[in-house]
């Protein structure tokens, strides 16, 4: 008997090339003998919405269109005002674990990034005991399990956001082994809730992956330009340590587990940071589709000084928290003007266009369209239609004068790839960047390659710095094994959507999805629907 039919464990933002390349030459052991007894198959995100909005997809089976959430930020329709999607329930559709419990299948969802607790489940639900993307805190179903696992097993070793700056060799040290012991008792607690067994499907997401990824790819990688060869040589590669840890992880829930079904995930990568969408808010004000705020005028004397003051403590904030006290810092700055300027940057109402919060890898354009914003400026239709097709055409003309190369690969009509009653929700264009050229940070590495010149006939000069202390950044592609009785060893030749794990795992236990944008994979169902059913 297995403790669980149907196992998930996922590492959230791992590099895929770096998971397959560590399996094969011995680094990660467990994942080397899963592939080789398995299936192994390369996943992609959504695209566009591969930061923000990878794990609901996942949990949904269905786009940003139909369950409404493209960032952790986002505009509030019918303003030029933001909110926060977890203020408000964070998604708009249930996860497909949801159906499963409805169904009468006993599930255990532990700690999957960006969703809420569902008090009816048939089953436990962890919420962020640790994650990258904290927006709730720690939470669980049952109430109290939340607290068993806090007293027994303690609190995440990484105790503040990931997001610190300005680490010196001894901080990265600590904030790796912060992160492997979180590996460890991530593991500890995951074993102890799969020994109760009698588990239809058991989900468990290793997040740490994801924060040593953001914080530590310049020492990982010797040719980012921030990369520190001193405190590499001294510090060892931070990826190396936190993959491994999770490879010793992920043995010891399958040592337990049995020789049960197992998918181990990947959904989106990471690799080197890259674009530059710091310089979107200014390339729009060149090229004159977009108005900025009034210039207030400048503070003098006790305000001049409280202004300095909370600029230097401004700069010494995490970008989480940045994002969550923006509104409050526009009030403080802009008090004396007498009004209250909208929290995007700009004058949207007077703007043909705004940009819109879609995270660092591929920015987000709204329009200011009639009849859908308080004060649209473009008539729907052919108008907006000609005022995308000549703004896609300037933004892809602007070239990196460091490189030559065009700043920006590709611009995207988000309604000519998405559909949903949501669809209002998302930015009206998607700005690709091209991701060749590693972005280094005012804040890491004394700022090598941290400044990005944009140029074009339109635009002249745009130049800016990028003041986040990231050198990682998401990709949309990712990697899945499956293996267990029923799979057949392998290589699937085609790439999967990640929308297409919510029907197959639905598929495999006979539940029906209310609706989804992906297909049931064969190769999974086939190897496993049957004899599950017969269980």
């Amino acid at each position: 008997m297995t403790s669980a039919k149907l196992l998930v464990l996922a590492i959230d933002a791992a590099n895929p090339v770096l998971l397959e390349r560590w399996a094969d030459d011995g680094t990660l052991p467990n994942l080397r003998a899963l592939m080789t007894r398995g299936l192994v198959g390369s996943t992609r995100s959504v695209d566009g919405f591969h930061v923000g909005s990878t794990w609901p997809s996942w949990s949904t089976g269905v786009t940003p269109a139909r369950h409404g959430l493209h960032y952790l930020v986002q505009l509030r329709p019918g303003t030029y005002e933001t909110y926060r999607p977890s203020d408000e329930g964070l998604i708009m559709r249930e996860a497909f674990w949801t159906h499963l419990s409805r169904a009468g299948r006993r599930v255990a969802v532990l700690d999957v990034p960006l969703s809420t607790v569902d008090r009816g489940l048939n089953g436990v639900q962890t919420v962020e005991w640790g994650g990258h993307d904290a927006v709730f805190g720690t939470q669980s179903h049952p109430t109290d399990l939340a607290g068993r696992i806090l007293s027994t097993f303690g609190a995440h070793p990484l105790a503040t956001p990931c997001d610190e700056i300005g680490r010196t060799l001894e901080g990265y040290a600590d904030f790796v082994d912060r992160l492997v012991a979180g590996v460890r008792s991530r593991t500890k607690w995951t074993l102890d809730l799969l020994a109760r067994g009698g588990w239809d499907f058991f989900v468990q997401v290793f997040t740490e992956a994801h924060c040593v990824g953001h914080q530590c790819w310049h020492l990982h990688d010797p040719s980012h330009p921030a990369h520190d060869s001193s405190v590499a040589e001294r510090l060892g590669d931070p990826l190396r340590s936190v993959y491994q840890a999770i490879d010793a992880g992920i043995g010891q829930v399958l040592d337990q587990a049995g020789d049960t079904r197992v998918v181990v995930l990947s959904l989106h990568g990471m690799s080197h940071a890259f674009g530059a969408q710091f310089l979107l808010r200014d390339l729009l004000i060149q090229l004159g589709v977009t108005q900025p705020l009034p210039t207030p005028p400048p503070p003098t004397g006790a305000a001049a000084r409280a202004s300095d003051a909370l600029r230097a403590v401004w700069r010494r904030l995490p970008r989480s928290a940045r994002d969550r006290l923006a509104p409050f810092k526009n009030r403080l700055v802009h008090r004396h003007s007498g009004s209250t300027p909208p929290p995007l940057g700009v004058d949207a109402p007077r703007s043909h266009c705004f940009p819109h919060k879609n995270g660092l890898a591929v920015g987000g354009i709204r329009l200011n369209l009639g009849g859908r914003e308080p004060n649209g400026m473009l008539e729907p239709g052919s108008v907006a239609r000609a005022f995308e097709d000549d703004l896609a055409r300037d933004l892809l003309d602007i070239v990196d004068e460091r490189t030559r190369r065009p700043l920006i690969r590709r611009v995207l009509r988000t309604r000519d790839h998405y559909d949903g009653q949501h669809l209002e929700l998302l930015p009206d264009l998607l700005v690709e960047w091209d991701d060749v050229t590693p972005l280094g940070s005012s804040l890491v590495g004394g700022g090598v390659g941290a400044t990005v010149c944009g140029v074009s006939p339109r635009t002249g000069r745009v130049t800016g710095t990028n003041d986040f202390g990231r050198t990682g950044e998401h990709r949309p592609e990712g990697l899945f094994i499956a293996a267990g009785p029923g799979i057949r060893p392998g290589r699937l030749e085609r790439s999967v959507s990640i929308l297409d794990f919510a029907p197959t795992f639905a598929t495999i236990f006979d539940v029906a999805l209310p609706e989804s944008d992906g297909s049931a994979i064969p190769e999974l169902v086939d190897g496993w629907r049957a004899p599950l059913l017969l269980q």
